[in-house]
């Protein structure tokens, strides 16, 4: 389902009006994907309310997990029961979806006879790619079944606690849905993803997972999880739990000590600060990327931790110092799409498109680092390279920018290369993450969170484009675009028809991304 500009103003309805709209669809004899879309999408935060929370400052909601915890109850859970999913639980600044997928991989290759589950977000172009199962997200009618489940004892069960919210979030949703998809199935093991932060995250009302692990921190989210490492680490790690191992990549003094502070506090029956990936020689990973090396041994080491707990064979077992042939395989066979992505343009030979969902500056500056090579972004013979960019205008994208341009400088004076940063992309495209030209979403793309002024007046991508011509005076106007979609995105590039080749770089979002493989055809290709 598609929804337009003019259907924008009418999306801020209060939740309770479009709850009393989407229950008479109970009555329907067969509910389809569409139309849990539709259920889900009215459970969005708009706009307005997340600038408000901006502008609040770093504050979260103390109810948090007390509200999750009932509405586990209300689908007629119990926190203990989740403990029979055997989670892997997982949080992080960087790496964290990579990380997630590394793991699920390997269990898989090591234990094919087992169901396993992988809850992650964002998605990429379906909202059901969040919740999978043995490497393959949910059916349309597997996923629409089991978010109507949900949606009806939601109903039925209403709030115990005065106060407390009538129906959760839309991550919330999605978090619950996925507890009750894996339960349904009965999965052996579950990788969790957090969503943001840790301690307060609708997924961390599992009372004991198997193991937890944290990837690379830094600055993202700071307006909730606070300004500095050391915040941003005090809440990552409230996933550690009482006599549950707890791991973490090798951080910055800052991150390191609080989250060593955080173990004990916890109790979490040891901490681990991971090694680098065993063996002799370079492992074969099937994520490029010079910084996935580190996810895929915080992987290596959860999986080894899981594996031996579930045998019961040892309590604090050693850090695996050589890689049996399946975790070899699970690392090199893992695909996980968006993240330092090469596809070619199934519609378009001469085109090439490198994605990365990076959104914030060290992840973009690992992107850059991956593209700024020779064979990906560069060649014998020079292509035209365009820049697709977007970020959500409560992140620095100024400083985005900057951290592009510098590393890519950085990069070419490293490989002696003449070309200057200032002239590295002939194009650079600011657009929307609105999916069409004639304003409409697709469906499973639609975001409340972007405000009508801002759709209409393209405020942020006016603000990029500022910054690009204030980073790099000399560039050509003519050559940078303002766009309200993607799709006109899509359309700049495929009017460059006289170049010899095309190389488009598109980042600084996962639902750019997403959008630009929907609108551009790439599906086929790229997931």
């Amino acid at each position: 389902m598609r929804g337009s500009f003019a259907f924008l103003s009418s999306y801020r309805l209060p939740p309770s009006l479009y709850l009393k709209r989407f229950l008479r669809c109970r009555t329907m004899s067969t509910r389809s994907y569409q139309d849990a879309i539709e259920h889900l999408n009215s459970l969005q935060t708009n706009a307005a309310a997340l600038e408000a929370a901006r502008a609040a400052g770093p504050r979260l909601n103390p109810n948090a997990i007390s509200e999750m915890i009932e509405f586990l109850e209300r689908i007629e859970y119990t926190c203990e029961d989740l403990n029979t999913l055997n989670v892997i639980h997982i949080t992080g600044t960087k790496g964290k979806g990579s990380t997630s997928a590394f793991t699920d991989s390997i269990l898989r290759h090591v234990r094919p006879d087992w169901k396993v589950g992988l809850y992650t977000s964002p998605h990429l172009v379906a909202v059901r790619e969040r919740v999978r199962i043995n490497g393959k997200s949910l059916s349309e009618e597997v996923f629409a079944k089991y978010f109507f489940e949900v949606w009806d004892r939601l109903q039925k069960n209403g709030p115990k606690t005065p106060d407390f919210p009538v129906m959760p979030g839309y991550f919330r949703y999605l978090t619950l849905m996925a507890f009750h998809t894996f339960m349904s199935e009965r999965v052996d093991a579950t990788i969790l993803e957090v969503g943001i932060g840790g301690a307060g995250d609708s997924t961390n009302i599992v009372p004991k997972p198997i193991v937890t692990g944290i990837t690379s921190l830094g600055l993202d989210h700071t307006a909730v999880l606070g300004k500095t490492i050391g915040a941003i680490a005090w809440q990552k790690g409230g996933i550690y739990k009482k006599g549950v191992p707890a791991l973490s990549v090798t951080q910055r003094n800052e991150g390191m000590k609080v989250l060593k502070e955080r173990a004990e506090e916890l109790q979490a029956a040891y901490f681990m600060e991971v090694p680098s990936l065993p063996g002799p020689g370079p492992v074969k990973l099937g994520l490029a990327g010079e910084h996935q090396v580190q996810n895929a041994a915080l992987a290596v080491q959860m999986a080894h931790v899981f594996l031996c707990s579930m045998d019961v064979s040892e309590s604090q077992p050693e850090p695996l110092s050589q890689l049996p042939a399946p975790f070899l395989a699970g690392l090199e066979y893992t695909r996980w799409p968006g993240r330092c992505q090469t596809v070619l343009d199934p519609n378009c030979q001469h085109t090439t498109w490198y994605l990365d969902g990076a959104h914030t500056v060290e992840s973009l500056s690992c992107c850059i680092q991956w593209f700024v090579q020779v064979g990906l972004g560069l060649k014998e013979l020079q292509p035209t390279r365009v820049l697709i960019f977007n970020c959500t205008s409560g992140r620095s994208g100024p400083a985005f920018l900057g951290a592009i341009l510098e590393k890519t400088r950085e990069l070419l004076l490293r490989q002696d290369r003449e070309e200057k940063a200032e002239e590295f992309f002939s194009h650079v495209i600011f657009c929307s993450n609105v999916t069409y030209a004639d304003g409409h979403f697709k469906g499973d793309l639609t975001s409340r969170a972007l405000s009508n002024a801002d759709l209409v007046n393209l405020t942020t991508q006016h603000e990029l484009a500022t910054a690009w011509s204030q980073l790099i005076p000399q560039f050509p106007s003519e050559a940078i675009h303002v766009l309200p979609s993607i799709e006109h995105a899509i359309r700049i590039v495929r009017g460059l028809s006289n170049a010899a080749r095309v190389d488009v770089l598109v980042t600084g979002s996962l639902h750019l991304v997403g959008g630009i493989i929907e609108v551009a055809g790439l599906a086929s290709s790229a997931l």
